[in-house]
């Protein structure tokens, strides 16, 4: 069953479209996030799926039943905002017990439900604090404690962990990953930052200007690309995008770099490959190293510039007039100018019609 439909959903303001035609569904249990640069709609999406914006035309289901025209409080949801939303005068306990309070349930019940929420967050400690006293991570904690407190079909995260710094970020990706599997429960969650949406979902739903470029697995977004939005939109450093021509030696194609031939044997391609075709080559710097292990190809290129990370070398090759990104051994000495062999990993590389930008 399905915890969340979305269908031929439109948002307008005026004459701006927002949403256009949004088809979505959002398995019970799921962890899916919407992704998008800023302007791209996956917030107002969340906002109508909460509720909180009227919906210009189409369909909003939960567990089975026609929310559109509903009131937030009767869409059986609970949603965790960027900025906290916390009562300032009020305590940790009182800020999670809160919605059980106002709703007049007995206050033993509401004391013991808090307590498991709060030990669940691991802030069990902290009940007796006021939101001054906290860290930003403790702030997200009692925040989301709140929502917990409600058992609904679904949680909405819009962007919880944007305010938090590095670290924190990291902490709380772990801690809501670990929320979730404990849980089992079905959440739709809005970010920009690509890690969060890698490491965090079970499906990603990635918009720009209102529309689902790809919907898929982490797995799916990230080797297999619908279009050249969606390739470079995720992965760091970017996906390299080389110029070239589809071209057919024997019976194996091949993309054409200038004079570099570069085979692609195992590619699947879901229209039939044509001799000449402009197209642009993707293939990820992680998979340009100067190891052998696991090479298809390789070939010997100048460093044009190169940074050292710590833990890696990431490297720019000039290759012939464009520029071929690379991760390197952290070791690696390296200078400009230097002429270097590289070797290529073709397993997951993606060919784009250089007219559409649409994956070949």
């Amino acid at each position: 069953m399905h915890a969340v439909e979305v269908k031929q959903l439109n948002k307008t303001f005026g004459k701006t479209v927002i949403l256009n035609d949004i088809d979505l569904e959002m398995e019970a249990g799921g962890f899916t996030v919407l992704l998008g640069p800023s302007g791209c709609g996956k917030s107002t999406l969340l906002r109508l799926i909460a509720g909180l914006e009227d919906v210009t035309s189409g369909q909003v289901v939960i567990g089975g039943k026609d929310v559109t025209l509903a009131d937030p409080k009767d869409r059986d949801i609970a949603m965790v905002f960027q900025s906290y939303a916390l009562f300032p005068h009020m305590t940790v306990g009182e800020n999670i017990g809160f919605g059980m309070k106002i709703n007049k349930k007995p206050a033993d019940q509401i004391a013991k439900r808090v307590q498991e929420v709060a030990d669940m967050l691991q802030i069990g400690h902290l009940l007796d604090r006021t939101p001054a006293q906290l860290s930003g991570g403790q702030r997200q904690r009692v925040a989301i404690g709140r929502a917990l407190m409600r058992q609904p079909k679904v949680f909405l995260f819009d962007e919880p962990l944007s305010n938090l710094d590095a670290k924190l970020r990291g902490e709380m990706r772990l801690e809501l990953k670990k929320l979730h599997t404990s849980l089992d429960s079905t959440i739709i969650y809005v970010t920009h930052d690509q890690i969060e949406a890698m490491t965090l979902a079970t499906k990603i739903v990635l918009l720009n200007k209102g529309i689902p470029q790809q919907i898929g697995t982490p797995y799916e977004i990230y080797n297999q690309p619908a279009n050249v939005f969606v390739a470079k939109f995720v992965g760091s450093p970017q996906i390299n995008l080389l110029k070239g021509f589809l071209y057919q030696e024997g019976n194996q194609w091949g993309v054409l770099v200038d004079n570099v031939w570069i085979p692609v044997k195992d590619y699947q391609f879901t229209t039939k490959p044509v001799n000449d075709r402009k197209v642009l080559f993707g293939i990820r710097p992680e998979h340009v190293t100067q190891s052998p292990l696991n090479s298809h190809f390789e070939l010997t290129l100048p460093v044009s510039a190169f940074e050292m990370t710590g833990s890696e070398t990431l490297a720019e090759f000039d290759m012939h007039g464009q520029a071929l990104r690379a991760k390197l051994d952290a070791n690696l000495k390296l200078n400009n100018g230097d002429a270097l062999k590289l070797h290529m990993n073709l397993h997951n590389v993606s060919i784009f019609c250089a007219a559409t930008e649409e994956r070949l």
